[in-house]
């Protein structure tokens, strides 16, 4: 019964999403800003995913928004989702941002009450952010093992935090298609683990 209903969640929300994308294509701004609502944090995780950093995620997640505002008249179904075209936004704004080392570095400096505290939570603060980075690091490393179909399932399902049904939309697919992508990448990614550790 339960997949029943998030068929049919997923059907209306594909239904709804059409609908409101054709409104704000043709200048509704409450049907733009109702997909904003929508699909924020969709694109918010990828790029947060992509960037790991919070403040670069949230201004990237502004300007696909403003960009896809600009370009929604140009917009056409073509056997992908609304969420799709976002996300290709997205990945060439993170590009963008790469290739031209836009990328600005912004360091907060809080009061220092106790030297000798603040040395040993700094020294805390970077062994963790080391660990966060070698963990980010060895699953985009993992998640690069997988053909780009395999890997676009797996950022939309698990980064993207997408419903199967969601990210067939996305995708253009079928729910059978995205299941089965999910799980032969997953087996691909045990394997990979499984290696590693071997080694």
């Amino acid at each position: 019964m339960s997949a029943q209903i998030r068929r049919e969640t997923g059907s209306r929300r594909q239904t709804t999403d059409h609908d409101t994308v054709d409104r704000a294509r043709a200048g509704d701004r409450e049907a733009f800003a109702a997909l904003y609502v929508d699909h924020q944090h969709f694109v918010y995780r990828y790029l947060l995913f992509r960037t790991r950093n919070r403040h670069q995620a949230e201004d990237l997640t502004q300007e696909v928004f403003v960009r896809a505002l600009r370009h929604i008249a140009g917009f056409t179904w073509q056997g992908t989702g609304f969420t799709a075209w976002l996300l290709a936004i997205a990945k060439n704004l993170h590009l963008d941002e790469v290739k031209t080392k836009r990328s600005r570095v912004e360091t907060l400096v809080s009061e220092v009450r106790d030297s000798d505290a603040h040395d040993r939570s700094a020294e805390f603060a970077a062994l963790r952010a080391m660990e966060a980075v070698e963990t980010h690091e060895a699953v985009r490393s993992a998640l690069y093992t997988l053909n780009a179909q395999q890997r676009q399932c797996m950022e939309l399902r698990f980064i993207g935090e997408m419903s199967p049904e969601e990210t067939a939309f996305a995708m253009g697919r079928t729910v059978g298609a995205v299941k089965s992508l999910t799980f032969r990448a997953m087996q691909k990614l045990r394997t990979a683990s499984e290696r590693e550790t071997a080694a």
